[in-house]
């Protein structure tokens, strides 16, 4: 399977644009985590319940996710902006692998470039390692890898629903908002609730933890993988590998060839 748009220039808009949607979640996610949990916060005093504003930071996290796919991004590239989303669709034959390298490198390099303003945070940025996922104390590696096989599952079953089913489709992105809600105020004490090989590797890199690195690479790719075979029965029916349908001419290119 091709996307139809595998030609350089074509390739470059879409690397440019995860690159900045990627950017955009972890420079505006990361800075709602510092600004909930960094030391000295004055949210700390505002909103003593740490349930609560972990259930208000997935919120926000969400909404921010769901912001990008509604905006130019996610009309050029689908706001993918997450290695694993991308490679379901891969999986799913929406993307060609030339392509598929392409999201992820963008992901990849934008994650890093949205990360590195967060040292102006300072102190209270590396109080939390500047947004870094990282296992919850006392909490075993095969805690935090269950941890991110389950969110990720679930959020690689509720796309495939949503975009499998034309009268479900146009809400697509209003499910991150309550569903990273309910994560984070959930798992995130397990696993910090990545779900998004990118989001984590940004801040690892400014903070310098990589402490059990390989389970937010690994545990959200078994989490799409059993997503996707869960959902294999729903993969012809979505037409094109983007959170948003624009309906736009570049999208009915996309879902003829993918057809093709």
């Amino acid at each position: 399977m091709t996307d139809g748009r595998s030609e350089p220039g074509a390739l470059r808009r879409l690397f440019l644009s995860e690159l900045a949607g990627t950017a955009l979640l972890c420079l505006i996610g990361l800075s709602l985590v510092i600004l909930m949990f960094g030391a000295g916060t004055p949210m700390a005093r505002l909103i003593p319940d740490e349930g609560l504003r972990r259930l208000i930071t997935g919120f926000l996290f969400g909404t921010t996710g769901a912001s990008i796919a509604l905006s130019p991004v996610g009309k050029v590239s689908g706001a993918h902006i997450n290695p694993a989303v991308t490679l379901g669709f891969r999986l799913m034959g929406k993307l060609d692998l030339r392509t598929t390298i392409v999201y992820v490198g963008g992901q990849l390099v934008g994650a890093v470039a949205g990360s590195l303003p967060l040292l102006l945070w300072g102190a209270m940025g590396r109080s939390v390692a500047f947004g870094a996922t990282l296992p919850g104390p006392g909490v075993s590696l095969s805690t935090a890898f269950l941890g991110e096989v389950i969110t990720t599952f679930a959020m690689v079953v509720l796309l495939a629903v949503f975009l499998g089913f034309r009268h479900l489709r146009p809400f697509t992105p209003a499910i991150f908002p309550p569903l990273y809600a309910i994560m984070v105020w959930a798992e995130s004490p397990l696993s910090g609730t990545s779900t998004n090989p990118a989001r984590t590797f940004g801040p690892a890199i400014v903070s310098g933890e990589w402490q059990g690195w390989w389970i937010y690479w690994a545990g959200p790719l078994a989490g799409m993988l059993l997503a996707v075979l869960a959902c294999s029965a729903l993969a012809k029916r979505i037409e094109v590998a983007k959170l948003y349908y624009f309906d736009s001419d570049r999208d009915r290119l996309f879902r003829r060839v993918s057809r093709g």
